[in-house]
């Protein structure tokens, strides 16, 4: 827990340096297509150092997420398969390097998408749920392409702009409740993080 702790001060510190934003657009956009962890974390360290700047550092989120779902669409899209029934050696990196992305994974997600369509990608982009395996995956299985847009920046926004509004609203109360309760939400997150991969599974 105190190297959790220590890495929650060296994020904090950003929102008083010049480097903020970079950084926390920079993390947005790897995570929507490989880096494993959540800009969330970051978004809320940042607003608490600069409540002022809570709805530029949503948008600054939204826009590198988004960015880097096309990143990972055009990944899927154009660098995925060697044959229609073969894996690049890229799509084997993935599948060695990136936590819960696996083959069975990636195969099943292809029901997922012809059951919702629209609202996978939205819930994908909304709650825990690995963004990165559905970025990919939309290119690999030729998702429509202004639908996963459309979808992404819906979902990232509402819920980079919901995490800012709440800091900016109760941010003293919350700034309060996140030092006095710091280990318990690490845990938390942390269990929401891996369960993303559980509620795929659940629904496939």
């Amino acid at each position: 827990m105190k190297s959790i702790r220590r890495l929650y001060d060296w994020m904090l510190h950003w929102a008083e340096t010049p480097y903020g934003p970079l950084v926390l657009f920079a993390l947005a956009f790897f995570e929507s297509f490989i880096f494993p962890i959540p800009p969330d974390a970051l978004l809320i360290a940042l607003v608490l150092g600069a409540r002022t700047q809570a709805f530029k550092l949503a948008l600054n989120s939204s826009i590198g997420s988004v960015l880097g779902a096309l990143v990972g669409y055009g990944i899927g899209h154009i660098l995925w398969w060697n044959s229609p029934n073969e894996f690049s050696s890229l799509a084997m990196f993935f599948f060695n390097n990136v936590p819960g992305f696996t083959t069975e994974l990636f195969s099943n997600v292809k029901v997922l998408y012809e059951e919702w369509d629209f609202w996978i990608i939205f819930t994908a982009g909304f709650t825990p749920i690995p963004y990165k395996v559905f970025t990919v995956s939309s290119g690999a299985f030729d998702i429509n392409i202004v639908m996963f847009i459309i979808a992404s920046l819906i979902s990232r926004s509402a819920r980079f702009f919901l995490v800012a509004f709440l800091i900016w609203k109760f941010g003293e109360q919350i700034k309060s409740f996140i030092d006095k309760y710091f280990n318990w939400l690490a845990i938390a997150f942390t269990v929401l993080l891996v369960g993303g991969f559980a509620v795929i599974k659940y629904l496939i």
